[in-house]
């Protein structure tokens, strides 16, 4: 068992990206430049940060400020959820917390911003067509070097969280046959992928630059697309391999695991534990079995590798991370939030219970069934 640091007091963030649809046909609309208007002439009523544009116009992305613990980040949340929910509202819209779009719509304008555009010179059709929504968490850590030492021990652990958080099996009015199918289509993106293992901070930040060098990185990127990266300016690790979640639990339960795995790792590397050896090979194979199957089937156990039910990989993440959860005092929030998604299934699973429900509308799936942000 490893032994954590104290977790009381570590830093962390959310961001959540939604999806903008129409409010009688839920179909997909480019209406983010008008909600961020929408937003600022408001006021911003709620406080924290403002809403943000994203890839494309049929995105907008929430922010938390910078919290303590979880009862702060859930208070964020659930502003950040309800403002962003007035503006879109006001702008004739309303949010759709999926991580794919459910129904069938033309390629999408992508925001045009300098970052943007140069994104979407670079990756052509790739950029059009990625519409995806994920739920980032951020965790501070003492300064770059240990960001990247977190990583080599994350690395195992992230298609669990991925698993917990899967919100994404329609595609285009299709049912994919994916509990994520957005990690799919982020996959053919370069470096969107488990991070590989990195000796230091120096090591990462020549690898970022070769990249950018090869031309698979735009010219001005300051950071690759991996699922956990540390930032480029703070001392942060952001773990990006969740689905966006359907409700503000979801939200809650990947920010408390992800504290608490960073908590850990950082642990182990003071103590010189090292990180496990996990093959590339491997965790791509179990990053495609968490996105295939969400909890509904099997998994890959993080540290054997062998082919487990998914139910036996997410305990074993809970009991690695008991001491930092006791220590922060999220343990028993944390695993009362698992263990509903354990029984109940994910937001894929409820997505697919409600189009079953519903009678088929244009696109090939039923409009408004779809959760919508709370």
């Amino acid at each position: 068992m490893v032994e954590a640091a104290p977790a009381r007091g570590v830093t962390l963030g959310v961001e959540e990206e939604f999806l903008l649809v129409g409010a009688d046909d839920g179909a997909p609309a480019g209406g983010g430049r008008d909600v961020v208007d929408a937003d600022r002439a408001l006021g911003g009523p709620g406080g924290g940060p403002g809403l943000q544009r994203e890839l494309l116009a049929t995105m907008v992305e929430t922010a938390t400020g910078v919290c303590t613990d979880l009862a702060g980040v859930r208070a964020e949340l659930a502003a950040a959820r309800a403002r962003l929910e007035r503006a879109a509202r006001k702008a004739g819209l309303r949010p759709l917390a999926s991580g794919t779009a459910p129904m069938a719509a033309p390629a999408r304008a992508v925001t045009p911003t300098r970052h943007y555009r140069q994104m979407a010179r670079l990756y052509g059709r790739l950029a059009d067509e990625t519409e995806t929504c994920g739920c980032h968490v951020h965790v501070g850590v003492p300064d770059r070097e240990s960001a990247v030492a977190v990583l080599n021990h994350l690395r195992p652990w992230l298609p669990v969280l991925l698993a917990l958080s899967a919100n994404s099996p329609y595609h285009q009015g299709a049912d994919t046959g994916h509990a994520s199918w957005r990690v799919l289509v982020l996959s053919r993106w370069p470096t969107h992928q488990i991070p590989p293992r990195f000796a230091s901070a120096a090591q990462y930040d020549r690898t970022v630059a070769a990249l950018r060098r090869t031309g698979v990185l735009p010219a001005g990127a300051r950071n690759a697309y991996w699922f956990a990266r540390p930032s480029h300016h703070l001392p942060t690790v952001e773990v990006r391999i969740a689905d966006v979640a359907p409700g503000v639990d979801g939200a809650v339960l990947q920010a408390g695991l992800t504290r608490a795995l960073v908590t850990t790792a950082l642990d182990a590397a003071t103590r010189g534990r090292p990180a496990p050896r996990l093959p590339d090979h491997a965790a791509a194979a179990a990053l495609w079995t968490a996105a295939r199957y969400g909890v509904g089937g099997p998994a890959l156990h993080p540290l054997t590798g062998e082919r487990v039910p998914a139910a036996e990989a997410v305990r074993a993440l809970l009991d690695r991370v008991r001491p930092a959860l006791e220590a922060s005092g999220d343990a028993a929030e944390v695993r009362e939030l698992a263990e509903a998604v354990l029984a109940r299934g994910t937001g894929a699973d409820a997505q697919r219970r409600a189009g079953a429900r519903a009678t088929p509308g244009p696109g090939g799936r039923p409009p408004g069934t779809w959760g919508r942000g709370r």
